[in-house]
């Protein structure tokens, strides 16, 4: 009697999803590898120095030191975020969080200015990636690993609204964190003026804009992606000096902004090359 190929796939497919759930029990009560919990703990890890991304409230705690360590996160000019408790409960693994929680970062942040020098360093006119708002890690450590991989000399990001330099991010840069200067900034709009001020002729990838097909991407060049759902801002875009779209010949009209980022980065490495 023949092994029916069908019954052998079902019961394949379900050990694969009984591995699943089984991991999914083991890790969902862990807390993530790059938080601190706790408000002695977060009040220290402000103290020390350590780089922190951001500090997440639970939205409408201000019992205790909460106020003092908030205080003290402004002084370090770290961003503050309320939040829904449960989301505390689930980051630390249900642990005893106080109603406050650290997003540690896997690196220190660059500069701009250290974007500049490495690029002069060098020799190379400066080629630098734009972030307006990539909220989601995998698509952040996706372009961090592009840019790498592509020549790029620096990432600038927002402080505020944007995915954290964290583990997630990094471990999908492959480690090319490591390597890319990443620099954060208060406003992206004034920071392009900035760039422009400095040589740098800046580009945007959007659906209304010319195929960059035709685009003369040589010299120094910042590229803007803009966030997973609402694509470039308006005061952004408004300030970078071309538009460019890439054809969609399928039904689908846009592409994930990490996919998009990834050709464009390529386009402008292999003009650089010629």
């Amino acid at each position: 009697m023949y092994r029916d190929r069908k019954d052998d796939n079902f019961k394949k497919n379900k050990r694969d999803f009984d591995k699943q759930d089984d991991f999914k029990r083991e890790n969902e009560n862990q807390p993530e590898k790059d938080i601190v919990f706790g408000r002695n703990s977060v009040s220290e890890a402000i103290k020390s120095g350590r780089p922190l991304d951001s500090i997440l409230v639970a939205r409408g705690e201000h019992t205790g030191s909460i106020p003092k360590i908030l205080k003290d996160a402004k002084t370090a000019d770290i961003p503050v975020k309320e939040v829904d408790r449960k989301k505390l409960d689930f980051m630390c693994g249900h642990g005893n969080h106080q109603g406050i929680i650290a997003v540690g970062a896997v690196k220190e942040y660059s500069t701009v200015d250290d974007i500049f020098n490495l690029a002069e360093e060098k020799g190379e006119a400066p080629f630098i990636i734009v972030c307006d708002e990539i909220e989601d890690p995998h698509n952040l450590g996706a372009i961090i690993r592009t840019a790498e991989a592509a020549g790029a000399h620096g990432v600038i990001v927002p402080k505020r609204r944007s995915a954290p330099l964290s583990f997630a991010v990094a471990k999908t840069s492959a480690g090319a964190v490591e390597f890319m200067h990443v620099a954060r900034v208060t406003n992206i709009p004034q920071t392009l003026d900035d760039l422009k001020k400095r040589g740098v002729w800046v580009y945007c990838a959007d659906m209304d804009g010319d195929t960059f097909y035709n685009a003369n991407l040589k010299g120094a060049v910042a590229l803007v992606i803009g966030s997973e759902g609402k694509g470039v801002g308006r005061l952004v875009k408004e300030k970078c000096d071309v538009i460019l779209s890439m054809p969609m010949k399928g039904r689908i009209n846009s592409l994930n902004a990490s996919v998009a980022a990834g050709i464009l980065m390529y386009e402008i490495s292999k003009q650089r090359d010629l």
